[in-house]
């Protein structure tokens, strides 16, 4: 294309001014704001909550007591009832009808989650929040920076494409954090859900335990990688 598209003078000031202010907000996020959150989150995996040796002392007690078993008061409608139930899963009418607890109300009100957990989620999210924003903004930056191909810089053109992408690719790591922080919430409940159904069977509290224990793990495997990916944009953007 020979000719270019003119822009208002009063646009064009403006959108100057935009590209200033975005060139200085990315110019001291690389030089300043970067550094000092590596070090942050440096700090921030050595702290005692994130380093628990004993997984156990980050499980969370489930207050649902096992009901006592029901006693048939005539063993021969006990038999009936046992062979009629029998029969219709033997001809498949009964597949996956299996009865358990009805629930009305929590014997203790609502059912708490893990206080521990979810004092370090608190602390985790913002963390993920900020480095999203900030990523966007570097982002924003090098899309700026970027010359027109006609100017003959291909070479440098495809370089700050790639960083485009790479930070692209930064911010959506950071946001499958997130869902995987509401996964756990959700597969959580739905195993608490099926305790206070099937109290009987201890299956279901181990297996509860067990996902505190993984989503205890993974938030300090979080902290770590938000901790990395500071490293790689200081390296990208900064000189020794």
């Amino acid at each position: 294309m020979n000719s270019l598209l003119k822009v208002d003078n009063e646009l064009k000031t403006k959108v100057d001014a935009f590209r200033e202010r975005i060139t200085g907000e990315a110019e001291e996020l690389v030089a300043s704001f970067f550094p000092n959150k590596l070090l942050e989150l440096d700090h921030f995996l050595k702290d005692p909550g994130l380093n628990i040796c004993e997984l156990k002392e980050i499980h969370s007690e489930i207050n649902l007591t096992v009901p006592d078993p029901i006693i048939l008061s005539n063993l021969h409608d006990g038999l009936e009832a046992q062979n009629a139930k029998k029969r219709k899963m033997e001809d498949g009418s009964g597949e996956d009808k299996v009865a358990g607890t009805k629930v009305f109300v929590m014997p203790g009100g609502m059912m708490k989650s893990n206080a521990k957990l979810v004092d370090l989620i608190e602390k985790v999210k913002p963390e993920i929040r900020t480095l999203i924003e900030k990523c966007n903004t570097v982002k924003m930056w090098v899309q700026l920076l970027i010359p027109r191909i006609e100017d003959g810089n291909n070479f440098g053109v495809s370089i700050q494409e790639e960083t485009v992408a790479e930070l692209r690719t930064v911010e959506g790591e950071a946001a499958s954090y997130l869902d995987q922080i509401s996964r756990y919430y959700i597969t959580r409940a739905k195993l608490v859900s099926k305790i206070a159904k099937y109290p009987h069977v201890e299956d279901y509290r181990r297996t509860v335990t067990e996902i505190d224990e993984k989503e205890y793990i993974s938030l300090k495997i979080i902290v770590s990688e938000l901790r990395n990916q500071y490293v790689s944009q200081m390296s990208c953007y900064t000189q020794e």
